[in-house]
Parts: C-alpha cells; sequence; structure tokens
C-alpha cells in the first residue's frame, strides 16, 4: 500500500529538480559521512549537528558542581547529603555510559 501523498510528494520533488532547488547543494558529490550504527545515523547526526553531548557527560559537569560544593561546604548534615548526591550521580553515569555504548 502506498502512502496516500505519494503523489503529491513526487510532484514536488519533480517541481524542485526543475527548478534546480537541488543544484550546488552543500556536500554534493562528496560520499556519505561513514557510520558503524546504521539504525540511529540520522539522530546520531543530529545530535552532533546540533551541539549535544552525551547524557553521561552532561552527568559529569553536575558531579563536579557537587564537589566543588562538598569542597565549601562545612556543614556536616549538607557534606552527608552531598556525599549521597554525589553517590546517585557517579551511578546514573555508569548507567548512562553503559547506555551510550
Amino acid at each position: 500500500m502506498d502512502y496516500p501523498l505519494i503523489d503529491l510528494i513526487n510532484q514536488k520533488i519533480h517541481e524542485a529538480e526543475e527548478n534546480g532547488d537541488f543544484d550546488d547543494l552543500e556536500g554534493a558529490g562528496k560520499p556519505l559521512p561513514f557510520d558503524d550504527d546504521v539504525e540511529n545515523a540520522l539522530i546520531n547526526r543530529l545530535i552532533r549537528e546540533n551541539g549535544a553531548v552525551p547524557e553521561f557527560v552532561s552527568l559529569s559537569k553536575e558531579l563536579r558542581k557537587l564537589r566543588e560544593e562538598l569542597a565549601e561546604t562545612g556543614g556536616r548534615t549538607r557534606r552527608r547529603d552531598i556525599m549521597k548526591d554525589m553517590s546517585m550521580m557517579e551511578a546514573r553515569i555508569d548507567l548512562a555510559r553503559k547506555s551510550y555504548r
């Protein structure tokens, strides 16, 4: 079964070709970049192009902030809470690293 709008889509593509909308596109004539993760190639490219970082990287930044806060905190109760948060953050980073691979 064809997509219901396939004829309209093909017509728009044909019109764009005739108008030269596909001429001189960036990367024309160059091979496509190799990606060993074919199923996720598009999403990986979009993430890279938009400056996104893996979750474990952003979590590592949060962990660094917690360590700085711990170094500046003198209260025993607050230090204990920060250390609990750090422990949880390290576990989340470990899980994020494993899922990233």
